[in-house]
């Protein structure tokens, strides 16, 4: 029996080279805000195509940078977008209970998207203030 691999996601993987590209534009947008950043960038799947820890950024952003890509991915929203719908007695109140995937609802996780609008991954950034974050992983996305 012979295994083929058969990349089903070709068209919506994010390549590392624009991954790298994009968080150097992140890391410029973090550098000119005067706050070091951790930059995570996923792909489709929720899988980590590029990660990078500028010096002095907080230890914890590590972890937060990865779960607001994540919730920016399966939203397909900025999580800036989704605080208000978490908060007691909204919609999704207590949804970041409901599943193994860490999720975070603070500012800084965006979506990618491609061409057409289909979101191919998303990018968390954590280490500054709460719109700083936001605004670092909204210029990452962009450069895509």
């Amino acid at each position: 029996m012979t295994i083929t691999h058969i990349d089903q996601l070709s068209h919506t993987t994010v390549p590392l080279a624009k991954a790298t590209a994009a968080i150097a534009a992140g890391i410029a947008k973090g550098t000119s805000l005067g706050a070091a950043f951790t930059i995570t960038v996923i792909d489709a799947g929720g899988y980590l195509v590029a990660a990078h820890r500028m010096d002095g950024a907080a230890l914890a952003a590590i972890e937060t940078s990865a779960s607001k890509a994540t919730t920016a991915l399966l939203f397909a929203q900025p999580t800036s977008d989704l605080v208000d719908a978490v908060q007691p007695g909204a919609p999704l109140f207590g949804i970041q209970h409901a599943t193994r995937t860490p999720l975070a609802f603070v500012p800084g996780g965006v979506p990618i998207t491609d061409e057409n609008g289909l979101v191919i991954g998303a990018a968390g950034a954590g280490g500054g203030a709460p719109d700083e974050d936001h605004e670092v992983a909204a210029t990452v996305a962009a450069a895509f």
